[in-house]
């Protein structure tokens, strides 16, 4: 049984109930020992591989003190980035797929329910959780928002090639992250993930929200197969 923090204003009984309305949080609480390992939460929860994610729900990304946070997070934090429950959904699902250059070595948890029970579980021990549906969470799930038949596009390499002169006005094509992330060599799924998460609007970044925004799923399927397959 998964046991909440006793911090206010959310009282210990309301946070399960409403944990219970997002998902299992008993479920959750099974499933994140394999989480635990790196992310401590509890009373005496410290930072460890990972930051401690108790009051993690609204909270800004890569701000807890103490804890020495991937560039990817920085730069998450700098362009204002929160934890609602869509941007974690989509984070546990595939970290890459939201912050291009995180150390979460982690290939992400695919089933939609066994993110929302392990979210439930997690929000047990935020103070003041924001953004966070009370029912049932399924319009909100990302893999819904991406089809199975988006993701299977075999995209063209010449033709991303050709589309490519514009992303390498500012990413650098030997793949270093000095100062912007690299996109180089990356798993195709992981590309295309990536940039429909800025359509979408859940990487927070504008000016990538507005370039992504007018790329096609075939565009995006061919820059991610011309980037993973650099010689």
């Amino acid at each position: 049984m998964a046991v909440p923090l006793a911090l206010a204003p959310l009282g210990a009984a309301q946070a399960e109930d409403n944990a219970e309305a997002l998902g299992d949080a008993d479920s959750g609480e099974q499933l994140y020992r394999s989480c635990i390992g790196c992310h401590q939460v509890g009373v005496d929860a410290e930072h460890d591989e990972g930051p401690s994610l108790n009051d993690l729900f609204g909270r800004r990304a890569g701000s807890m003190e103490g804890f020495d946070y991937s560039k990817g997070l920085k730069r998450a934090n700098a362009d204002g980035m929160d934890w609602t429950f869509e941007r974690l959904d989509v984070y546990i699902q595939n970290p890459k797929s939201l912050v291009s250059d995180t150390n979460m070595d982690f290939r992400g948890v695919k089933k939609a329910q066994d993110r929302h029970d392990i979210l439930a579980y997690l929000r047990t021990f935020s103070a003041s959780p924001q953004d966070i549906p009370e029912s049932e969470p399924t319009a909100l799930a990302f893999d819904v928002k991406l089809s199975a038949e988006t993701l299977a596009i075999v995209g063209d390499a010449d033709y991303g090639e050709y589309l490519a002169s514009e992303c390498v006005t500012c990413h650098q094509i030997d793949g270093d992250d000095d100062g912007i992330p690299g996109i180089a060599y990356w798993y195709e799924e992981d590309f295309v993930i990536a940039m429909h998460a800025y359509k979408q609007k859940l990487r927070p970044h504008p000016v990538m929200q507005m370039m992504a925004s007018r790329l096609s799923d075939e565009e995006i399927a061919a820059l991610a197969t011309y980037f993973a397959n650099l010689e």
